[in-house]
């Protein structure tokens, strides 16, 4: 990664803006050799030392213990550019800041407490083997510490995390247990296994857990061996359907400028259609246009779903089922959106830059291929179900891992 051209500002961001400015900096650095890194596929250590360096990990950490004490709506646009420059590095981010958030949402008070000022001073980096199509983890209740046995199919953040957050269900409840492990923790074995079509740094290759042991204590959310739930357990889902909505939106603004680029200096105007530079040809205006249009309107739901989300984030004791349920129809709406323009907009500007374009050493694919990764992840037509039924018959969403 080349920091030779681009280096981060020496003045400490406090405001929102002063953060989103800050990750524009990182955006810069890592769009210096952002195609060969993706070709290479290497693990991204270096890219996560920037974001430690940046201060962007502990963006939402409280100002007491140095944190930068932001709230999400922030987050979001901080791993919107980001992701601008590299959709690996915003979406590991993104996934950072959901599992620092881990505590916050299924925690106790004291451990909220406790989990934050430790992951705020030493600046860890999250990764979580929280895949929920895979329910083969076992947790056993042996004493005074619980054991991890199993096996997830994807780990993102892997290799270049920190702690790692677990996930299993107690064996005689079925109860789910989360908890926070040091990374290299005695059991849990990575496996370098990651070999997608895009998103190739995010370290997202399958985990096995074997007797990996845990004092009861660190069980989020238990008191005396019994869960205390609460709604806000819950908005883990929106949450991190909102990150994936903001590093899609950042892709495709990336995939977007960088195709501006092209055509402004690179592209050859059609020998037929009467234009000196192919900026002036009618089509390429137009679609321009309309690619720019769309991903503005998206862009600008994301930032109101996200001010609505983070009314229930400041209310996290007391929200209410209808409360997160609405929010989460909003947040399936969006993210219906930035998948369906993020993969429009990454795939057309093939038509605006041209043949000579699909050179690798653009790297104009690797755009596409990140967006189309990852809006695999669930199915959006269940999204717009969501949103179809609640306006049909007023049905709000029953929480789920995906809903």
């Amino acid at each position: 990664m080349s920091t030779e051209t681009h280096a981060l500002s020496t003045v400490t961001p406090r405001t929102p803006e002063q953060w989103i400015q800050r990750a524009a900096e990182v955006a810069a650095i890592l769009a210096v050799d952002a195609v060969d890194r993706d070709r290479a596929g290497a693990t991204p250590y270096d890219e996560v030392r920037l974001l430690k360096e940046s201060g962007l990990v502990t963006l939402l950490g409280p100002t007491e213990h140095g944190g930068g004490g932001q709230t999400w709506p922030t987050a979001y646009q901080v791993i919107r550019t980001v992701a601008t420059a590299d959709g690996s590095i915003g979406q590991l981010l993104g996934y950072h800041l959901l599992w620092f958030w881990a505590a916050r949402l299924v925690g106790t008070k004291e451990q909220i407490a406790h989990v934050e000022a430790e992951a705020t001073k030493n600046k860890w980096f999250f990764g979580g083997a929280v895949n929920p199509r895979d329910s083969d983890v076992v947790v056993a209740d042996e004493g005074s510490t619980i054991v991890f046995n199993g096996r997830k199919s994807f780990s993102t953040g892997s290799k270049v995390s920190d702690v790692t957050v677990l996930e299993g269900t107690l064996l005689d409840s079925g109860t789910h247990v989360f908890a926070i492990v040091p990374s290299d923790i005695e059991g849990l074995t990575f496996h370098d296994d990651w070999d997608n079509l895009g998103q190739r740094l995010t370290e997202s290759g399958s985990v096995s857990l074997n007797h990996v042991r845990v004092p009861w204590e660190q069980a989020a959310g238990f008191v005396g061996k019994t869960f205390q739930p609460r709604v806000y357990n819950t908005l883990n889902v929106p949450t991190i359907q909102l990150v994936f909505v903001n590093f899609y939106l950042g892709i495709a603004r990336g995939a977007l400028e960088t195709a501006l680029t092209y055509t402004q200096e690179k592209s050859r105007s059609w020998l037929h259609g009467g234009y000196s530079t192919a900026a002036e040809e009618p089509y390429v205006i137009d679609l321009y246009g309309d690619l720019q249009a769309k991903l503005w309107a998206v862009e600008a739901l994301a930032d109101a779903v996200a001010l609505e989300g983070q009314r229930i984030h400041e209310n996290a004791w007391e929200v209410t089922a209808e409360q997160r349920g609405e929010h989460e129809v909003r947040v399936a709406a969006v993210k219906a959106r930035a998948t369906d323009v993020a993969l429009e907009v990454t795939n057309r500007i093939f038509e605006v830059t041209g043949a000579r374009s699909t050179a690798s050493r653009e790297g104009l694919d690797r755009f596409w291929r990140n967006v189309r990764t990852h809006t695999l992840h669930d199915p959006v037509a269940y999204k717009r179900r969501e949103v179809g039924r609640h306006l049909l018959t007023g049905e709000l969403p029953e929480p789920t891992w995906y809903s």
